[in-house]
């Protein structure tokens, strides 16, 4: 039997109040200068002026690279990059939501081992370190900031581009609820449902482990039961630690049994529309979970009973449709929009965005090969 890794961060801290713990994790890790990379968003909110008080308060200089925009490009990219460079930083802290972290990652790879962002696409294709790095999460749903994985978008032909190594793992990673409760409802259930596809996926994924399995089973219980509660009132806190809990298992399990071809698929939306990544995921799941499902029949019974269907009596094929029916169901309640065509995509595009997903490194531990002609009508059945 192949050897099977397993990643995750070095430390994580869960729980209301564990980010007031930023200064004393920086120290440990040595960091003198870190560079925070972070979006207008969170500087608009306030969230970024109450990292750098935090950590001024106790005696450490940072500066801030702000520029980060939804789906991060190679030009962020180079300009958090500069910044760090230019200020003489030392180390890395990311502030926010999946592309805070994936764009700081990709600086921190080309800060230390070169060249461009692009050289890095694929799988362990570092030579170096990353500077030291805690990543504080402000979502829950990429779990970006305890994966080895960072997407980036390529300006030139607006393809994401997938880099898989485990040196952009995170030393240590942040997830407080109370950080999460400002959150609108919309994110919160598109990052939610981002979860959801994570842990799915990981489970029927052909590198699927007992680690993963446990851990992508009990993010799914928990979304099935908080993601819901978690949208219709923000304040709900234990809703958002359960959710916070919910996506960090999640990203447990993707980020060690890798994931499949929605993610594969909404990469492609992503670059090529610039179109919100947990909306496509959560449109794009329900379609993609039909064609797996005779492959991994047994495990979409799994699913089902997880989110909580009564699946006693039914036969294992009908137990598994229910899985699908109960996630549709769920992304109704929680106001994804009900069809690509909704968020301006056409069909025209789908042969580009085909050939595409077909080199996307998350398709090869799809449980289901597929073909040009059947990823275009999953495609179209999304439409």
């Amino acid at each position: 039997m192949a050897t099977q890794e397993f990643f995750v961060p070095n430390v994580s801290l869960m729980g209301a109040g564990c980010f007031q713990d930023l200064p004393n994790r920086v120290r440990a890790l040595g960091g003198k200068k870190p560079l925070v990379v972070a979006d207008k968003g969170m500087t608009a909110l306030g969230y970024t002026a109450r990292l750098t008080e935090l950590l001024g308060s106790a005696g450490i200089e940072s500066v801030v690279y702000d520029g980060t925009v939804p789906n991060p490009t190679d030009t962020n990219v180079e300009e958090g990059l500069a910044v760090y460079q230019q200020h003489g930083c030392d180390m890395l802290i990311s502030l926010g939501g999946g592309s805070a972290h994936d764009c700081c990652k990709a600086v921190g790879l080309v800060a230390t081992g070169g060249g461009k962002i692009h050289d890095y696409e694929g799988v362990d294709q570092a030579k170096e370190k990353l500077p030291p790095y805690i990543a504080v999460n402000t979502t829950a749903g990429t779990a970006s900031e305890m994966t080895r994985f960072t997407i980036i978008t390529n300006t030139s032909n607006h393809v994401k581009m997938a880099i898989v190594d485990w040196r952009v793992t995170p030393d240590i990673a942040i997830n407080d609820p109370e950080l999460m409760v400002d959150m609108p409802p919309a994110l919160t259930a598109a990052t939610g449902m981002d979860a959801l596809t994570h842990a799915v996926e990981a489970y029927v994924s052909t590198a699927a482990t007992p680690i993963t399995d446990a851990c992508a089973l009990q993010a799914i219980r928990l979304i099935g039961q908080y993601l819901r509660k978690a949208v219709a009132r923000g304040t709900d806190m234990e809703a958002r630690d359960k959710m916070a809990y919910a996506e960090y298992l999640a990203g447990m399990a993707f980020n060690n049994a890798s994931l499949g071809y929605v993610h594969a698929m909404a990469h492609q939306l992503g670059g090529f529309y610039n179109l919100p990544h947990g909306v496509c995921n959560a449109l794009l799941l329900p379609h993609v979970s039909r064609v797996n499902l005779i492959a991994k029949t047994e495990r979409f019974a799994d699913i089902a009973d997880a989110l909580g269907e009564i699946t006693e009596g039914l036969s294992e094929r009908e137990a598994a449709m229910l899985a699908i029916e109960s996630i549709e169901a769920l992304a109704q309640d929680v106001g994804i929009p009900k069809s690509l065509a909704e968020l301006g995509v056409k069909e025209q595009d789908i042969p580009t965005m085909v050939e595409n997903a077909q080199k996307d490194v998350c398709r090869l531990t799809n449980p289901r090969t597929l073909s040009d002609a059947e990823v275009a009508a999953v495609f179209r059945s999304a439409l």
